[in-house]
């Protein structure tokens, strides 16, 4: 997401504050390897303008990605993606969690089995996987 390129579709829900959506789109951006470590990302007021958000959430999402060291900004130079490696890994690793966490709410009150419960999600990412490699192909 070059300061000139469009980013990956984002949809805000009403449960979630927007700044927290928009610090949670960039991690997923990096973890999916579309932001790569070290690249300029587009400036806050360009942010808002192209998420169609207010200026002062987007400064409030980069101040708390900076914060997170998610980006770093030095001086008068653009924001960039950290090259911390470790902060780079703890993302992957927090977005597993969090979805993991949502589905074991979600699922807890059926009381499924473990072990059917593991043989169903094996199905769909197999079979999510596959299709994304089909649609990768086309």
């Amino acid at each position: 997401m070059q300061a000139g390129e469009g980013s990956a579709e984002l949809k805000f829900n009403s449960r979630d504050p927007v700044y927290l959506q928009v610090v949670r789109h960039f991690k997923e951006e990096i973890a999916t390897g579309r932001l790569e470590k070290g690249q300029v990302i587009p400036s806050r007021r360009e942010i808002a303008g192209k998420l169609k958000i207010n200026p002062n959430t987007a400064q409030k999402a980069y101040k708390e990605m900076e914060e997170q060291g998610l980006i770093v900004t030095e001086g008068n130079s653009p924001s960039r993606i950290t090259t911390d490696e470790q902060v780079l890994s703890l993302i992957r690793s927090e977005l597993i969690t969090d979805a993991v966490e949502a589905f074991v709410q979600s699922i807890a009150k059926i009381q499924v089995p473990v072990d059917e419960l593991l043989a169903i999600v094996k199905n769909k990412v197999e079979a999510s996987y596959g299709q994304q490699t089909k649609g990768e192909q086309a």
